[in-house]
């Protein structure tokens, strides 16, 4: 059984001393994690947020970990991001915990002690699930339920390990617990986004079940449960399954078309379009991502003059659709297919971006941009590469939103290209920061960007 411990919430205004002892051992374990950004920037210091014990034996910690500041995709980040972790304090750690082991505090308010990932712990999980059941507080801490909603307990806990910027918990295979690691303050667009899709009567997307949230030192969501689809597979799976075996897939990749039509028709109701999209202010800040993108990855630089062509083109087109609440990080790996039926997950939009940036309303033409790469990226994963099935698919693609939209995007041909423009250099960035071999496939995509002509 683990040491009970009692240590009383902290802020920010606070004392730092709890983590002072364990701030050696997260100094060497956060930049290993999958979810840790900061991995092209050196952690230079920790300091405590908050702390709450959820049950004995189990710490929620939120904490800023300070980076040197190195130049990105849209600028120069904030010298450090907040962190949420779930740490585990045993004086003795089981075998079946051994995976999960950060190390032993030596001194401090928990010398002696055993920390590790509470999360790879089924009873920490098990009561976490419990904690969600009984909405309230926990020091700053707020666990909130839809009341329609029975949660059953008891259901055994699975962690996933597929999981990159957060964690994500299934029980039972009846619902799935996402945490998010790197926490900004306000409301996450992953709770506000399904919970009001479902107010809508959508159900392409899952609805929020239980959520909780913190108010220190801002409010801020950290973490939503929603219902699990065992019997679903996500698309990517799909499309690469359907190029192993030759199979053609536009017909999903139809249907998948009027899916996300019909949940953009669905989120300009819940949440009412902006109005004309300012092409000119999009155009500005495509050209700023691309030179963060040109000095930190150099191949870039023969391209730059064509890619930029694409955005000055952009500043002069047609606004197209107006501007509306989006996915903001749409790919094959964001859609599940149970029966027929396609399903939307993950309205997070991309981490790496300020969270006010991922709810303010964008160009839908962007959505549809970021799944015709996907279906590119795919196509690219077996020798030899198979263009036709990607163009085949981003037509079906297309084809189906188009006959559910009541607009084609084929037709908007300069906002279409800019659009996956620019997500093709933020795909250059992210691979050469973290899978240099996959680097040559958004390559590819920007060499024929820079001389398209729609």
């Amino acid at each position: 059984m683990p040491k009970t411990i009692t240590p009383r919430p902290r802020t920010a205004a606070g004392s730092d001393r709890p983590l002072a002892s364990l701030s050696g051992l997260l100094r060497e374990w956060l930049p290993m994690q999958r979810w840790f950004a900061g991995k092209d920037r050196p952690v230079t210091d920790l300091s405590l947020l908050s702390m709450s014990e959820l049950f004995p034996g189990c710490l929620h910690l939120l904490v800023h970990a300070s980076h040197a500041p190195v130049p990105t995709l849209g600028g120069t980040p904030p010298p450090g991001d907040c962190y949420q972790l779930f740490l585990g304090l045993r004086e003795h750690l089981a075998p079946r915990l051994e995976r999960a082991y950060i190390g032993r505090v030596e001194e401090g308010p928990f010398a002696g002690l055993a920390v590790y990932d509470a999360l790879q712990d089924p009873r920490s999980a098990h009561l976490l699930l419990e904690r969600l059941r009984q909405p309230g507080t926990t020091g700053p801490l707020r666990f909130e339920a839809t009341p329609a909603v029975h949660l059953p307990g008891g259901l055994p806990p699975r962690l996933l390990d597929a999981e990159q910027s957060n964690s994500s918990i299934v029980y039972g295979d009846a619902y799935i617990l996402k945490l998010f690691r790197r926490i900004q303050p306000g409301v996450n667009p992953d709770l506000e986004v399904p919970g009001a899709l479902a107010a809508q009567g959508c159900t392409r997307v899952p609805a929020p079940v239980a959520w909780f949230s913190t108010t220190a030192p801002r409010p801020a969501t950290l973490g939503v449960l929603q219902p699990f689809l065992p019997d679903a597979t996500d698309g990517w799976t799909l499309a690469l399954g359907a190029l192993a075996t030759g199979d053609d897939f536009t017909a999903e990749a139809r249907e998948l078309g009027r899916a996300m039509a019909e949940v953009h028709l669905a989120l300009a109701e819940a949440f009412p379009p902006a109005g004309p999209g300012e092409n000119g202010c999009m155009a500005e800040a495509m050209s700023a991502r691309l030179d963060a993108a040109t000095h930190a990855v150099p191949a870039l630089r023969p391209f730059v003059p064509g890619l930029r062509a694409a955005f000055g083109a952009l500043a002069t087109c047609d606004t197209g659709p107006p501007a509306q609440r989006i996915h903001g990080d749409l790919h094959l790996g964001q859609v599940l297919q149970a029966g027929r039926d396609w399903f939307v997950i993950d309205f997070e939009g991309e981490p790496s971006r300020p969270l006010d940036e991922r709810r303010a309303p964008q160009s839908p033409v962007r959505d549809v941009a970021g799944m015709l790469r996907s279906f590119d990226y795919a196509a690219r994963q077996r020798r030899p590469w198979r263009p036709e099935w990607a163009r085949r698919c981003r037509e079906a693609f297309c084809a189906g939103y188009a006959a559910r939209a009541g607009w084609d995007p084929r037709k908007k041909h300069a906002l279409l290209r800019a659009h996956e423009t620019d997500r093709a250099v933020y795909e250059v960035l992210y691979e050469a920061r973290h899978r240099p071999d996959w680097l040559p496939v958004p390559m590819a995509a920007i060499k024929r960007l820079a001389v398209w002509r729609g």
